[in-house]
């Protein structure tokens, strides 16, 4: 996402887990994504993204019934599934990933907040980990974690079927990209992001016909969800508008999401653009995003909610 949205393990392809994030932000020059690697952007991302991730439950609240269980489907390391626990006082949450260390991190967040009574993790491959849910699920959310699993139809109707009847399953996927800074920065051509973007698009779809069992699917997310068995109910988008100047964490954010550009993508970006990433990464430089007061952040998630109904 991420993935936002467990971390693989160093040279396994393991790209069914994924974290609360976007693929926007994975910046890999290959398709095996080092979550390990990614954590620490992962888990700030997901502190900064706060604000938006509150919209997306305050309106889940009134969406679905009152949650017993929650399962956070690609949990990562966990900073949304603590949210789902502080949001949804009543209920449980149970957070699935891939990687044992990063539900560590789930599990000690989960404790600083003293939600640990009503908090729980598994850790394994979706979606066939969810056979080890004790109990149904209320709500089901999959953060950005859908993408990485090679049948999303056939991942959809697992996750279906591991909902009570009267359940929701809030699957965010998709929304716009993020902007960091206008299109014109003075220095380099203008359009800088747009030109990434192209470049990452182009790395998710080869991630995605790298993955085991690779089905290509038209995204017309209610449509899919439908095709698994659910009732579509609802679709929203939520903004992230941090206007300039930023917070020092917002900063740190943009500087660390760019320097990923700039490392993994490598020579597929042309040599102009790498000559103004590199100036916009050097704290010494009055152009920097370190220094800049032009900086912002900007960036919109689509949710889709759909209901068993039987």
């Amino acid at each position: 996402m991420a993935h936002e949205h467990g971390e693989h393990r160093h040279g396994e392809h393991r790209h069914s887990e994924h974290r609360h994030g976007e693929h926007h932000g994975h910046f890999h020059g290959s398709t095996d994504i080092d979550w390990g690697a990614m954590a620490p952007l992962l888990e700030s991302q997901a502190e900064l993204f706060a604000p938006l991730y509150e919209q997306v439950m305050a309106w889940l609240a009134k969406e679905a019934a009152e949650p017993g269980l929650i399962v956070d489907a690609g949990s990562g390391p966990g900073v949304v599934s603590c949210m789902f626990a502080e949001a949804f006082p009543g209920a449980r949450v149970v957070a699935v990933d891939g990687s044992e260390p990063l539900l560590e991190r789930a599990r000690a967040r989960a404790a600083r907040l003293g939600l640990g009574d009503r908090f729980a993790t598994i850790a394994g491959e979706l979606p066939d980990v969810l056979d080890e849910l004790d109990y149904p699920a209320d709500l089901l959310w999959a953060g950005n974690s859908l993408h990485h699993m090679g049948d999303q139809r056939a991942a959809l109707t697992a996750f279906a079927e591991r909902l009570a009847p009267g359940g929701t399953l809030a699957l965010l996927e998709g929304g716009l990209p993020a902007r960091f800074l206008p299109r014109d920065i003075g220095i380099g051509r203008p359009g800088l992001q747009a030109r990434l973007d192209a470049l990452q698009e182009e790395w998710f779809a080869r991630m995605r016909a790298e993955l085991p069992g690779s089905v290509a699917e038209t995204e017309d997310w209610p449509a899919l969800l439908a095709a698994a068995g659910l009732k579509p109910t609802r679709t929203r988008s939520f903004l992230l508008d941090l206007p300039a100047p930023v917070s020092d964490r917002a900063r740190a954010h943009v500087a660390a999401t760019l320097g990923r550009v700039r490392e993994s993508l490598g020579d597929a970006v042309d040599e102009d653009d790498r000559a103004t990433l590199d100036r916009l990464l050097d704290p010494e430089d009055e152009a920097s995003v370190h220094r800049r007061k032009d900086v912002f952040v900007l960036k919109a998630h689509t949710v889709y909610t759909a209901v068993r109904t039987s």
